[in-house]
């Protein structure tokens, strides 16, 4: 998403300049977010498709790009071919987190391509386990569940979301799990996975479990390797400036998951996982490569779909924060405000809509908020 999005920065700026894109899947970039909530409530798969095609790009897929000469300027793919640039992009995502050793056959959620595998196996009374309480593991197994599935959910922390919700949402966000007949077990580890006659053995630290299929949404690590091979800054992500520029270098960008970027607003870096930001900054790293050169001071969002529950986010939404909270109706409809030394740092919209922008504006001003402020938040 990343990818496409800065080629549509450029040709904000640049409608004529060459533009490759060498991505490691054999598909056309397409929108993530509809593989763990819409394809799986009737969405046609067909939806999730960019156009990057239509920009004008050439696209060189299933490559990987194995080696680069930044005073060269050139990329060289894992078919031998030698790629030259004028401004280079790097925008390599994450890695799925792995189980460890004697996890074949497991799902780590994250492609089109794992998509299409675990829609083919999943199905009416189809047991699956599903490893990790955060934001994937929690909407993929929320869409299996509405699918028929026999699901059952682990994860070592108290609470589905427990890194961002408070601990007494993030408990009743369990107790909803169950309510929709999803098997949740909290404070479980999972010591080892192990597959015979297409049936799946889960050792935990508690109770084992047997499954047709596991899927394990764990979150991502950075892809980095090709910055660390020639020696750019990483510090959990490619380090950049405001521009997406590398530090130290002129023609070298990073955009995305990948990166980690300066938020004003906030103080310090960030790097960031969502849509939003996949979109807002992509495509303003990719102006910038064709001369624009806007900062990005862009405060991104993210949301989630939890079965008939749902969310907008902004900022540091982390469960460590002292929070102050406003609420319609307990854990089912208001705000949760994210405080650090009496000002605002992220804001939880749950079941509250179209209040994103006015979250920024409260965040960007930085002064206290109070029950009063939220219920003006609130409408």
């Amino acid at each position: 998403m990343t990818a496409d999005a800065a080629c549509r920065g450029i040709r904000d700026v640049d409608p004529e300049g060459s533009i490759g894109l060498v991505g490691e899947e054999p598909v056309a970039p397409y929108a993530r977010p509809p593989l763990s909530k819409a394809l799986w409530k009737g969405k046609e798969e067909s939806s999730v498709w960019r156009g990057t095609t239509e920009l004008g790009v050439e696209l060189l897929l299933g490559r990987r790009v194995l080696s680069l000469d930044l005073d060269e300027r050139t990329a060289t793919d894992d078919t031998g071919e030698t790629h030259t640039y004028d401004r280079l992009l790097l925008a390599t995502g994450g890695t799925p987190r792995r189980l460890g050793s004697g996890d074949d056959g497991v799902v780590y959620y994250r492609t089109l391509e794992t998509y299409r595998e675990l829609r083919e196996r999943a199905g009416e009374g189809v047991r699956v386990a599903v490893v990790g309480g955060g934001f994937i593991g929690s909407e993929i197994a929320a869409a299996l569940a509405l699918n028929g599935c026999s699901v059952t959910i682990v994860f070592p922390d108290t609470g589905i979301g427990a890194k961002l919700f408070p601990a007494e949402l993030s408990t009743f966000v369990n107790d909803y799990y169950r309510s929709h007949g999803v098997d949740v077990r909290p404070g479980t580890m999972v010591e080892s996975v192990a597959q015979e006659g297409g049936v799946f053995r889960v050792e935990t630290n508690g109770e084992p479990l047997e499954a047709a299929v596991v899927v394990a949404g764990l979150g991502i690590v950075p892809r980095t390797d090709l910055a660390e091979e020639v020696g750019l800054e990483v510090d959990d992500g490619i380090l950049v400036d405001d521009r997406g520029r590398v530090h130290g270098h002129e023609d070298v960008f990073a955009a995305g998951d990948v990166a980690r970027f300066p938020v004003e607003a906030l103080g310090g870096t960030r790097r960031v996982e969502h849509e939003d930001h996949a979109n807002t900054h992509g495509r303003l790293v990719g102006a910038n490569m064709a001369g624009a050169d806007e900062p990005y001071d862009h405060l991104p969002f993210f949301y989630s779909d939890l079965f008939d529950l749902g969310y907008e986010a902004v900022g540091d939404v982390d469960a460590r924060l002292e929070t102050v909270g406003e609420w319609v109706e307990p854990n089912r409809k208001g705000i949760v405000c994210y405080v650090e030394d009496g000002t605002p740092r992220g804001f939880l919209l749950w079941d509250v809509w179209d209040r994103v922008d006015a979250a920024r504006r409260l965040i960007g001003e930085g002064e206290p908020v109070g029950p009063e402020t939220l219920r003006t938040l609130l409408g």
